[in-house]
């Protein structure tokens, strides 16, 4: 008990730092604080505000309910504080007053904040190390008492593994090390990371130990460790006890690193059986230092899972270097955990798993390739994660060439992309395949210089739809969504009613849900999942007020999800509504991004075109490009313009000198030069009437327009008796 005892302290500090940061300990406080205090004397104890809150909830004065328990919350008292003064009383009482006052929109904020408070504060007393210290301690005691520590050790859970792990190796007490041993095999998946993360680095007589403890563990989360001990050890005791483990395991022959990639996979995927602490702000990473012992480091959840895959991913990247083959699937696999905890990051977090002066995920992206970033986009395509596709997608433009189209996983991610349920990943998806100038013909090539022509045209328009059976619902929500800028498409009562304008939309970027209830709303977002073109659109749940927060639970880990009272005022749906599209895709596509759009595609279109790609085929967006003409105006429409000089046909060529006709000044002769570039490299296409308004222009135009005109008749070649009459008047 020595070691475990001077360990302690140690371990007390470094918990005491993380439960800092993790679990919540005191009360939230309420915004509305800044109120002015009665004196002390006058003011009820906590104790009293909590009894009024749970009385006025139960006789229906939400009113003073309220107020109980928001100037209860104002008091901040610490949790494991507010925890013995609750469970001194009735808990079942205080459960549901606060499950019962949740149903109500007034009370949910404070009802939850309490509930919540009193959770953490459940989870700051297990967690707290001299109680863990006092409980390992008590497993050497009586049977009553035993049978109380082992209860506090799992809640406790994983904050308890670091004096675990020293009990379980302290020699000088053999009996508490066996009861300690039950315990840890009992905290099952919690213990694994661990206790395998400490056994690559004990000496090899605890490694012996740590490994046939893990045997008894029936989880596959520490096969990697177990495999890659086993093949690294030089001790045959060491050894056996892996090989004895990874029986008892379920594990078969395989590769470490392998293993560890597929480890790495479970934990990028967010599964839970990789996730301890689910719905906690906080998660656990672990290192072993000999001198120290565990130490925990307490993560955000957000950005854990991209951690550990990364961790794991680097493993079996030094495994596949020693033995010469390198996968790019783990690569990949990291090159797309690191852009995802640079997307999930909350603002201004210092991510203690990457160092500040790391360098950033675009950077790694770019050094690994097109090949490797493509298996990127195959993943963020396969899992609808549209930001991380948008990263893929830049990397594969900045880098690739005409191997862009290089088959990723027996897809070819580029041109999957072009389908894609959101007009940022097609935009994109378009550009990136032409600046990669294919020469060899592939699937799809006809989809990519039509979406680089609706980049030109309307990229910021949006779409969405309302699905429900009130009309007079409907009504209020279409008002809303168009102050908001959408178009909104007409009332359907499923998506099935919907299908053919959702088929004529560009895209849609929000579907409203308008007071579905809990067993229509999965069943309405299950058929959208289902249907290619809203797979990815971002769904706003209008709940019933009585099943809102019920609903919510329901949705809380997917970002595409958002859940409000149908009853909200409409600045707190239009608000919903904003963060929604913005967390989900990126926002609507702002005018400047459209702008940025439209450039960009104009110059892949121009390049297409001066190369004379026949693999994208210009021509095939004439008839775009020649309504862009109509409505662009500027640098922009000279663009169009300069393209469409270049395709040989009539509408083209017709479409510039109607242009120039209804232009004037500086303008008109940059569209008469234009015209003449097509006329030179197409010959004559146009009609009558546009010769005889361009003499008209040549023999009265101003001097630059006149010259143009009579170029562009020149390079037209025109018959000499329509050049003539402008020699014989100009005498």
């Amino acid at each position: 008990m020595t070691n475990l005892r001077k360990r302690a302290g140690f371990h007390g500090l470094v918990l005491a730092a993380v439960c800092g940061l993790a679990p919540v300990t005191a009360l939230v406080v309420a915004p509305e604080t800044a109120q002015a205090q009665p004196p002390a004397a006058e003011r009820p104890t906590p104790a009293q505000l909590l009894n009024d809150f749970m009385h006025y909830v139960l006789v229906d004065r939400y009113d003073l309910a309220e107020a109980m328990g928001r100037e209860l919350l104002d008091r901040n008292v610490p949790g494991p504080e507010l925890v013995a003064m609750i469970e001194t009383g009735d808990v079942a009482r205080f459960t549901s007053s606060c499950q019962r006052a949740m149903r109500d929109q007034r009370l949910e904020e404070v009802s939850s904040g309490l509930l919540k408070a009193y959770e953490s504060g459940k989870l700051a007393r297990a967690r707290d190390p001299i109680e863990i210290l006092k409980n390992i301690e008590m497993l050497g005691g009586t049977v009553r008492g035993r049978l109380m520590a082992r209860e506090r050790l799992l809640a406790a859970g994983e904050y308890a593994m670091p004096q675990l792990l020293t009990a379980l190796l302290d020699r000088s007490n053999t009996a508490l090390g066996g009861e300690v041993r039950r315990v840890i095999i009992d905290l099952g998946r919690q213990a694994v990371i661990p206790m395998a993360t400490a056994m690559m680095k004990l000496p090899e007589t605890q490694q012996e130990t740590v490994a046939e403890t893990l045997g008894l563990i029936p989880w596959k989360t520490s096969l990697p460790f177990l495999v890659d001990l086993s093949q690294g050890t030089k001790n045959a005791k060491v050894r056996d006890a892996c090989l004895r483990s990874i029986e008892r395991v379920g594990g078969g022959a395989g590769e470490a690193g392998a293993l560890y990639r597929e480890l790495a996979t479970a934990y990028y995927d967010e599964r839970l059986e990789v996730t301890s602490f689910t719905g906690e702000d906080h998660q656990l990473l672990w290192s072993y230092e000999p001198a120290i012992g565990l130490v925990m480091t307490a993560i955000r959840t957000s950005v854990y899972h991209e951690a550990m895959a990364m961790r794991l991913a680097e493993r079996a990247m030094q495994l596949e270097s020693a033995s010469g083959m390198t996968s790019d699937a783990t690569l990949a696999l990291w090159v797309a955990a690191n852009f995802s905890r640079e997307i999930d990051a909350p603002a201004g977090y210092e991510n203690p798993a990457y160092a500040a002066d790391r360098r950033g995920a675009d950077y790694f992206a770019a050094a690994a390739g097109p090949r490797v970033c493509q298996l990127v986009l195959t993943r963020a395509l396969t899992d609808r994660d549209t930001p991380l596709a948008r990263r893929a997608l830049a990397m594969v433009e900045r880098t690739a060439g005409s191997r862009a189209l290089a088959s990723a996983e027996g897809r070819t991610a580029l041109v999957d992309a072009l389908n894609y349920p959101n007009r940022r990943v097609q935009f994109e998806a378009a550009l990136a395949l032409g600046v990669a100038q294919p020469r060899d013909n592939f699937a799809g090539a006809d989809r990519v210089v039509p979406t680089l022509a609706g980049a030109v045209r309307g990229a910021s328009s949006q779409v969405a739809m309302v699905i429900g059976a009130d009309a007079e619902a409907y009504q209020s929500t279409r008002k809303m969504l168009q102050g908001l800028g959408y178009t909104v498409l007409p009332l359907g009562r499923n998506i099935g009613e919907l299908s053919a304008a959702i088929a004529e939309a560009p895209a849609i970027d929000l579907i409203v849900g308008n007071g579905l209830d809990a067993e229509k709303a999965p069943a309405m977002i299950g058929e959208a999942r289902g249907t290619p073109k809203l797979s990815a659109t971002p769904v706003l749940l209008l709940a019933p007020s009585d099943q809102a927060a019920d609903m919510k639970r329901r949705y809380l880990g997917d970002a595409r999800v958002a859940v409000r009272p149908v009853a909200a005022g409409e600045a707190m749906l239009a608000q919903a509504a904003k963060d929604l599209v913005q967390a989900a895709s990126g926002g609507p596509i702002t005018e400047a991004e459209a702008a940025s759009y439209s450039s960009r595609a104009l110059s892949a279109m121009r390049d297409l075109a001066i190369s004379g790609n026949t693999v994208l085929n210009v021509g095939d967006a004439s008839a775009a490009l020649t309504t862009a003409l109509g409505e662009t105006s500027g640098p922009t429409r000279m663009k169009v313009g300069e393209i469409l000089s270049r395709i040989g046909q009539e509408r083209c060529q017709r479409a510039l000198m109607d242009a120039a006709a209804a232009a004037s000044g500086a303008e008109r002769v940059d569209l008469l030069n234009l015209t003449r570039e097509s006329a030179k490299a197409h010959g004559n296409l146009l009609e009558a009437r546009h010769i005889t308004r361009l003499v008209d222009m040549a023999s009265k135009g101003f001097d630059d327009e006149a010259t143009a005109a009579a170029s562009l008749l020149g390079s037209l070649e025109v018959a000499g008796s329509q050049v003539v009459p402008l020699i014989l008047q100009s005498r």
